[in-house]
């Protein structure tokens, strides 16, 4: 062989090699990990209006620079000369103690990206999942449109208006957030995730796809997908769309396939069937989560791929045997909970999202009321995988206000997209068991109101025919001549009555309509007992939903408890009050003392006592309706000695005896009758207050409050030690007073001073306490109670981040928290 020959063969051999390396590449799967790409980063923010913001030439240079989610109105305002204010708070607030004394008014949003060559001939669109409120898009200068409501998510096609690959485009977003809005705290800005995704032009829109699960058992269950497919192409081809479940338990793959020969329209619909064998089934206890891998190709391309997650359970619902999870009866140990957290106002980072719904499971709660709005999607993602239920609720108001500038200005041109948005986003979350219409509804019986009830129910049951819908209703306050019987054909278009306040009905109603499922879908603390005995006795009611599970901002004080000469009380507290103060929870999340009541009402403990505070001579208690008296699980009680306290053991046995310092201050019995409470008058003095339970004259269990020594040093636990080095991640770290012995000091409300250096910065302080007006990021707080809170965030890098406490006369701490 001469060297030409040996030249020709080698470039043949070249060729054949670079074919074979052609073609494997083409066999390759892309990569849809770009598909939808986080858009909270790098933006800019500027509060106050501003002229032609909205345009690509704009000047944003001096604006701030942020990360989203952002919430404006729980940042500190700049000082005024003459204004009451203090941090984010100011006498200006339009809502008051409503809106927790905050300001709302304009902000803008601005950010600059590009997109590479790989984003040509796609499909861009950005999803909002929340803008408060009455928001405008703009891309280049071009309006996108406007969406009122603050709850609700919202998209828009960018591709008419982007200009090529690698030059810059500019969106801008106007935030509204101005006059009496809101009757509580809502907060301001785009306090959601924005997702910038880019498509093929054949893909699966948002909210395209569908999980059902019509049967269930635990030998077997049927899996139904619904799945769009929208065409952008302008031209027909073979469609093939793929779906693999992967199993939580064993990786087990099942596979369907459906083929349209010509798909040559906009929108393909396909429906898949899977059969399951020894189902994981979702429930409270396990709730064991599949995913659904879509992919889809076009004339032989793969051109998209989603993954849905989404749990196999099955539920029922019926007036003879209750609520059925999988078959299995639960009682809803429920709780509403308004949507901000705490210090860190409406800001969903999804670390706060998930440790709400940690708490609620922690202590004792198994269902969430969504009250009354839409959840963020990270909430429900939370619930999903802690396994907590949901009532999914709309709306507050329709057509009549409850605030002059609130939802009602928007509702008859807005509320069917609202209503629409709200169930194609939440429909394949298995925690969410009910939807909910309205809560305590202006109109809820009047003709129009019963008019607009059946189109809404329309709406809902157009998309989701799987859940039951609900609205929570009241009494009459705002319709003086009104009586209860009115509700009666707004009750019969609903699927479970929602009963705000009206336990004393329950048993009414039950013999006017035998087969009406109903649940307390809000509930003073103080009859926490009452409202679990109907959940326990009646089948037909269904649980019991407390207002509230957490405390929140804003409705400033209705949970308070206050001490006078005369019994005049009011509504609410105001400045410097901020906090409604009527949760189960604090702000902080820590336990109340009205918790371990329920805990003994709802069998979560079956031992627990508390303290009443020492009411001066002449003077008497008032409790708010949302209030709770006010005790403590402490016997700190210092300037009170011989003074004689109330002490209340709640309990769940028979028998309850009180001892203080080895002596028997008395014995008592405990049952329904009393509410599973005994109560004691016992002088103070320092030492250990203990109660034993007794059974069969047996002591079967005990719990004590001692008398702690002086504050001496300051302790620090953080929740979670490693975190991701990532803006949506969160360390909480609670700082309490202790003695030398390590004890919690529960009336120590000492000044603390902190320093965080390292990869992370401070998101927040908190003390729970409702009328300590401050600022949030400042880093000093006084404790409450004992207790406060720190709220660490990386700032986006691995590394330590380090957190000191120190405060006058007490031994510092230190604590360590990795980022990676």
């Amino acid at each position: 062989m001469n060297t030409k020959q040996l030249t020709k063969k080698l470039k043949r051999l070249l060729m054949l090699f670079a074919a074979i390396l052609i073609a494997s590449c083409n066999t390759q799967k892309p990569d849809f990990s770009n598909r939808d790409q986080d858009f909270d980063s790098g933006w800019k923010f500027n509060r106050g209006d501003v002229p032609e913001a909205e345009m690509a030439s704009f000047n944003d240079s001096k604006w701030r620079s942020i990360d989203l989610p952002h919430d404006w109105s729980i940042e500190d305002l700049p000082v005024v000369a003459g204004k009451k204010q203090i941090g984010p708070f100011s006498e200006d607030s339009p809502g008051k103690g409503a809106t927790a004394h905050v300001l709302g008014g304009i902000g803008w949003y601005r950010k600059t990206f590009t997109l590479d060559k790989s984003a040509e001939g796609k499909k861009v669109q950005i999803l909002f999942d929340g803008v408060y409120m009455n928001s405008e898009v703009w891309i280049n200068g071009q309006s996108l449109g406007i969406h009122p409501y603050g709850y609700t998510p919202f998209y828009y096609d960018l591709t008419p208006y982007l200009n090529p690959s690698g030059e810059k485009n500019t969106l801008a977003v106007k935030v509204k957030n101005t006059g009496k809005n809101s009757r509580w705290y809502s907060g301001s800005g785009i306090y959601r995730h924005v997702v910038l995704q880019v498509t093929d032009k054949v893909h699966i829109p948002i909210w395209g796809i569908s999980v059902t699960t019509p049967e269930v058992n635990k030998e077997k269950a049927t899996v139904k997908l619904n799945i769009k497919i929208a065409n952008g192409e302008n031209k027909s081809g073979k469609l093939q769309i793929t779906t693999r479940l992967v199993s939580p338990i064993n990786q087990e793959n099942i596979e369907a396939k459906t083929t349209i020969d010509q798909f040559s329209g906009e929108v393909a619909d396909a429906e898949q069937i899977f059969e399951l064998k020894d189902p994981a089934l979702w429930s409270i206890d396990t709730p064991l989560l599949y995913q659904a891998i879509t992919e889809v190709s076009f004339d032989g391309k793969i051109v998209d791929q989603q993954t849905t997650t989404f749990g196999v359970r099955s539920i029922e619902f019926s007036a003879e045997k209750g609520f059925l999870l999988n078959g299995e009866n639960v009682l809803l140990k429920g709780g509403c909970m308004h949507h901000d957290n705490g210090p860190l106002g409406s800001a969903t980072i999804d670390r706060a999202e998930e440790r709400r719904v940690e708490l609620m499971k922690k202590f004792g709660f198994n269902a969430i009321r969504t009250s009354h709005n839409p959840p963020s999607r990270q909430f429900l993602d939370a619930c999903d995988r802690l396994g907590v239920l949901v009532i999914d609720e709309a709306f507050d108001q329709w057509q009549r206000p409850k605030n002059p500038e609130d939802y009602n200005l928007y509702f008859d041109n807005w509320h069917q997209q609202d209503m629409e948005s709200m169930v194609l986003r939440d429909r394949n979350h298995p925690s969410v068991i009910f939807w909910s219409i309205g809560n305590e509804i202006n109109e809820r019986v009047d003709p129009s109101g019963l008019e607009i009830m059946k189109n809404l129910i329309a709406i809902v049951k157009n998309i989701d025919t799987t859940r039951p819908i609900t609205e929570a209703i009241c009494f009459f306050w705002d319709h003086p001549g009104y009586k209860w019987e009115s509700t009666i054909p707004a009750f019969a278009l609903l699927e479970v009555g929602g009963y705000n306040y009206k336990l004393d009905e329950y048993e009414n109603d039950h013999k006017i309509a035998p087969e009406r499922l109903m649940m307390g879908t809000e509930s003073f603390p103080l009859q926490a007992f009452e409202n679990w005995q109907m959940v326990e006795k009646h089948p037909y009611v269904l649980g019991d939903f407390v207002w509230t599970a957490m405390d929140y901002l804003g409705e400033s004080g209705i949970g308070h408890s206050s001490v006078k000469s005369d019994s005049k009380d009011t509504f609410s507290m105001d400045w410097p009050w901020y906090n409604a103060y009527c949760g189960d929870i604090d702000i902080c999340g820590f336990k109340k003392p009205q918790s371990y009541y329920r805990d003994v009402v709802w069998k979560v403990s079956n031992l627990e006592m508390a303290v009443h505070s020492p009411i001066p001579s002449g003077m008497k208690e008032l409790v708010s309706m949302w209030g709770w008296p006010d005790e403590q699980q402490s016997w700190n009680w210092q300037g009170s000695e011989s003074q004689k306290l109330r002490v209340n053991v709640y309990s769940n046995y028979p028998e309850v005896r009180l001892e203080l310092n080895g002596k028997v201050i008395g014995t008592k019995p405990v049952s329904a009758e009393t509410k599973l409470t005994a109560a004691f008058e016992v002088p103070y003095e320092a030492g250990e207050l203990k109660v034993v339970a007794l059974k069969d004259g047996k002591d079967v269990e005990t719990k004590s409050l001692r008398t702690t020594g002086k504050p001496a040093k300051i302790k620090l636990t953080a929740d979670r030690s490693e975190l991701k080095a990532s803006r949506n991640d969160l360390s909480y770290v609670t700082v309490e007073v202790v003695d030398e012995n390590g004890a919690l000091i529960p009336n120590a409300n000492l000044p603390i001073q902190f320093k965080i250096e390292g990869a992370g910065e401070l998101a927040a302080v908190e003390n729970g306490n409702p009328s300590d007006m401050k600022s949030f990021h400042v880093p000093e707080v006084s404790s409450f109670n004992g207790r406060c809170l720190v709220i660490l965030r990386p700032t986006g890098t691995s590394g330590e981040i380090k957190l000191k406490a120190e405060s006058a006369g007490l031994e510092g701490s230190e604590i360590v928290v990795n980022t990676k």
